[in-house]
């Protein structure tokens, strides 16, 4: 996947991880995207490691693998900040 597949994915799993765990997260646009690009690492990390599959094109499975990865993430952040 090229740099542009990383952001417009970034973005869509960004926003579905906002949909899906909503709450007063600071940050806005940028940071929703860069958390569904970390998200998107982090899931494709985790779920090769436990052999549900990776991120691995703009498919559904991808989709919710870097959803998972992104909520994680959100989840973590959430608790750090307090």
């Amino acid at each position: 996947m090229g740099i542009l597949s990383w952001i417009l994915l970034g973005l869509v799993v960004g926003i579905l991880a906002k949909w899906i765990m909503p709450g007063p997260d600071p940050g806005g646009f940028i940071l929703t995207i860069l958390l569904g690009i970390a998200g998107a690492f982090v899931g494709g990390f985790l779920g090769s490691f436990v052999g549900i599959g990776s991120v691995s094109g703009f498919n559904l499975g991808s989709l919710a693998v870097a959803t998972g990865g992104a909520l994680v993430l959100l989840w973590g952040h959430r608790k750090l900040r307090g």
